[in-house]
């Protein structure tokens, strides 16, 4: 599966469960099932911004990687804001 779209998807899953629950044990668990499809599929699952701009500066993101996840990953965030919003 294409990275941006794990990206993408990962963040919405993540940020929709934050939104709909507010419940931390779930916020938990719903980070840890998005890491975990992400990694069995790329070595991504950044899911935030700050972390894929950190993993750039650090070398394990390339650098023309960058702003694609970080539109991915905002993208993703705002999906799952209207999710929220329609359910």
């Amino acid at each position: 599966m294409n990275k941006l779209v794990i990206e993408f998807l990962g963040t919405m899953f993540f940020l929709y469960v934050i939104l709909a629950s507010g419940n931390p044990l779930a916020i938990g668990l719903a980070l840890v099932v998005a890491i975990m499809v992400a990694v069995k599929e790329h070595e991504g699952g950044y899911f935030n911004p700050a972390v894929a701009v950190m993993m750039a500066a650090a070398g394990k993101l390339k650098k023309n990687d960058l702003l694609p996840y970080i539109v991915a990953e905002v993208a993703g965030g705002l999906a799952a804001l209207e999710l929220h919003k329609k359910l």
